[in-house]
């Protein structure tokens, strides 16, 4: 499957952003062409190449952003933190750019969602009054705007 972002106008303006919307269209296109012609569907094969492009292009772009900003470790954490593979090629990656890869335990690496949960559970003990379930959701606020 593509990896994408790989022929923008200004590639050292982008150089670190990142869009699966063309992998994804990608998965779908191929999936609908095999049910298209009545063959069977290789599950663990889609999905399996659509997490190795994911992990490519993940690990080559914060490894090339560390290397570019001189920095000798990286960090990462996060629910996808916990991907075995991502954990293999970063490690595998970062020894070709003599960098250092610290990913927390498994235990440790849990969703984003789970920190939102416990952000809004501080703002209710710190007696913030929450919304009403009718409000508009911004999924781009940043979350430095919350003070606790």
């Amino acid at each position: 499957f593509p990896r994408g972002l790989k022929n923008v106008k200004d590639p050292e303006r982008y150089r670190y952003d990142f869009s699966f919307s063309g992998l994804k269209t990608a998965v779908a296109r191929y999936v609908e062409s095999l049910e298209g012609r009545g063959e069977p569907l290789p599950l663990e094969d889609i999905a399996a190449s659509f997490s190795e492009a994911v992990n490519d292009v993940l690990t080559r772009k914060a490894l090339d952003a560390a290397a570019h900003h001189g920095s000798d470790t990286l960090v990462i954490g996060g629910g996808f933190s916990a991907n075995s593979r991502l954990r293999e090629l970063a490690r595998e990656r970062a020894t070709a750019y003599g960098i250092t890869v610290r990913i927390p335990p498994i235990r440790y690496c849990t969703d984003n969602g789970a920190m939102i949960a416990a952000l809004g559970s501080a703002c209710v003990r710190a007696g913030v009054v929450p919304s009403s379930l009718d409000f508009a959701n911004d999924s781009g606020m940043d979350l430095s705007l919350a003070h606790v």
